[in-house]
């Protein structure tokens, strides 16, 4: 195994499906793939610059960030996050994929933060942070290309939102799959065939009514979830039929109802999945190319 390949990780660094944060709780969805000597983000949902950090990862090395959709759990905190590298040292390119819509989010967050963009450009001698960051919108396909480097996208069902990409990353023989927000989806299936790794998201019928009380917007909420989301046992048939070497259960829906636990997790997609299995929390780290799992790695 090469150096390259024995420091190569996953780490979960939001695990919950949502924008809402409560005290205590998880926080919502992103993650870290470093991957083919990459440091990779896939969606920049609250506090990822803080869990960036707490993963052990310098925001000077900030290299490619990936956007599955415009939800905000999934995007509140890009510009953020790129921002808060640039006034901590960042002075290498940027490239931010995302699909349509993302280049505009981009400009406005410039745009809401002139003041203080020109003021340190002027004060503290820093790179102009608009010409370091190029941002790539893509559709199905073919995402990316950088020598062994192959990113791919295949657009899944999470209505309302059209706009909504699975990705798998490969690299070297290894392939990582992230399917995104989506109800069960039998293609991803095909998309995910023979991954190493199987990110998929996932939810909890019982726990459905409590967090639609929580929240308090009762029979629209509900109807939302199961039409955009995927049930624990949908996303372990989606694993069953790709052949996937180990499923990661992910952006939990509920992640923060004291009354779940990992064993209804496990319990719920066991019905349809035999194979490795880790279940999602902030923080937790997924050993990749063959490296033993990281402390913090959970399985069932």
């Amino acid at each position: 195994m090469s150096a390259e390949e024995s420091t190569e990780r996953l780490v979960l660094l939001g695990s919950k499906g949502g924008p809402a944060v409560r005290p205590g709780g998880p926080w919502p969805s992103s993650s870290l793939l470093e991957f083919g000597g990459r440091v990779i983000v896939i969606d920049c949902g609250l506090g990822v610059t803080r869990a960036l950090t707490d993963a052990g990862v310098g925001l000077k090395a900030l290299d490619l960030i990936f956007i599955t959709h415009l939800h905000s759990d999934h995007v509140l905190e890009l510009g953020p996050l790129i921002h808060t590298a640039w006034t901590a040292g960042l002075a290498t390119p940027v490239t931010v994929y995302g699909p349509p819509g993302t280049g505009l989010y981009w400009q406005h967050f410039c745009r809401a933060m002139e003041f203080d963009i020109e003021i340190r450009i002027v004060d503290e001698g820093r790179p102009d942070i608009r010409d370091l960051v190029s941002v790539e919108e893509f559709g199905e396909g073919l995402v990316l290309k950088d020598g062994r480097l192959k990113v791919t996208a295949l657009r899944v069902d999470h209505p309302p939102v059209t706009d909504c990409f699975a990705l798998r990353f490969e690299h070297g023989g290894a392939s990582v799959v992230f399917s995104a927000d989506t109800a069960f989806f039998p293609p991803l299936a095909e998309f995910a065939r023979g991954a190493d790794l199987l990110v998929h998201e996932a939810m909890l019928a019982e726990g459905v009514e409590r967090l639609v009380a929580r929240t308090g917007n009762g029979a629209r909420l509900r109807e939302h979830l199961f039409a955009s989301h995927s049930l624990a046992e949908e996303a372990g048939r989606i694993a069953s039929d790709a052949g996937v070497k180990r499923l990661v259960l992910n952006h939990l829906i509920p992640a923060d109802d004291p009354l779940i636990g990992e064993a209804d997790w496990a319990a719920a997609v066991r019905k349809t999945w035999a194979g490795d299995l880790t279940i999602a929390r902030d923080g937790l780290v997924v050993g990749l190319g063959g490296a033993k799992a990281a402390l913090g790695e959970e399985t069932a």
